[in-house]
């Protein structure tokens, strides 16, 4: 009975919320605000999307992209070619680059969720040992195949984590980084035995098993954020959008997709 109360007290607070943000946002209805996610957001936005527009009469036009990199969709390739967007979710230190390099509003950042990188297998596989540094280290040597994703997770993995591990030379042949699609998914085709990447970003991939999250000593969480960029044509209601993915209104969507809310106790 608490539960069903916490949860009806939960949808009110956010009614309340978007009541807020409509007045203080009130020119900005009917907006048609352009959103580029990374993919460790992905699944929790694409489940608020609804909502927010069903609350707020606001259309939100969504594409996504890789928080780093240079492939055509990643979000700082497409500022560099001005495209008109109105809000960015990425990976915190991608976003603090493009903050420094003026392309993202001074101040617009807001953290909204905590993300954990896992390894998975194909749905069926062995799921080898990876609960500790060293399990994991004899798990990366024995992997006939390793993918990696081409945003915040791979970089970490091939540029700090692969070498302090001391393998990096002895599995470079065997590894490849996955560039502008979901690891999971050649993972699922068996062209990989092993894969990591968000869990947030496997979790919706289909014929996989997450086999877990890196153990502590090499799990790197990364905050994903929001922020507005200096060409937005609508940067109030693209302020009024942050506030609310950031709020407890999309907690449930946010712990359902694998993630942690940045803002939660």
């Amino acid at each position: 009975m608490k539960t069903i109360c916490r949860a009806k007290f939960a949808r009110l607070m956010a009614l309340l919320l978007i009541c807020a943000l409509l007045g203080v946002a009130g020119a900005a209805r009917a907006d048609e605000i352009k959103v580029v996610t990374s993919g460790g957001f992905t699944a929790a936005y694409l489940e608020l999307v609804p909502q927010y527009e069903a609350a707020t009469h606001n259309k939100l036009s969504t594409e996504f992209g890789p928080s780093m990199g240079t492939t055509h969709n990643a979000i700082p390739i497409r500022l560099d070619r001005g495209e008109e967007i109105d809000v960015v979710i990425m990976a915190g230190p991608a976003l603090d680059e493009l903050i420094q390099q003026g392309k993202v509003r001074a101040g617009s950042r807001v953290d909204l969720v905590k993300s954990y990188i896992g390894m998975a297998v194909k749905a069926g596989a062995p799921q080898p040992d990876i609960s500790t540094v060293d399990a994991l280290k004899r798990t990366l040597l024995a992997a006939k195949s390793i993918a990696y994703s081409d945003s915040a997770s791979g970089v970490y993995l091939s540029t700090e984590l692969f070498p302090k591990l001391g393998i990096a030379d002895q599995i470079k042949g065997k590894s490849k980084k996955i560039e502008a699609d979901p690891v999971g998914g050649v993972v699922a085709t068996g062209e990989f035995e092993i894969g990591f990447q968000q869990i947030s970003e496997l979790r919706p991939v289909k014929g996989i098993d997450i086999v877990g999250p890196l153990p502590p000593g090499a799990q790197r969480i990364t905050v994903f954020a929001a922020g507005i960029p200096a060409i937005s044509k609508h940067p109030e209601a693209a302020r009024a959008l942050i506030q609310w993915l950031a709020s407890p209104a999309g907690y449930a969507a946010i712990r359902k997709s694998g993630l942690e809310p940045a803002a939660a106790k």
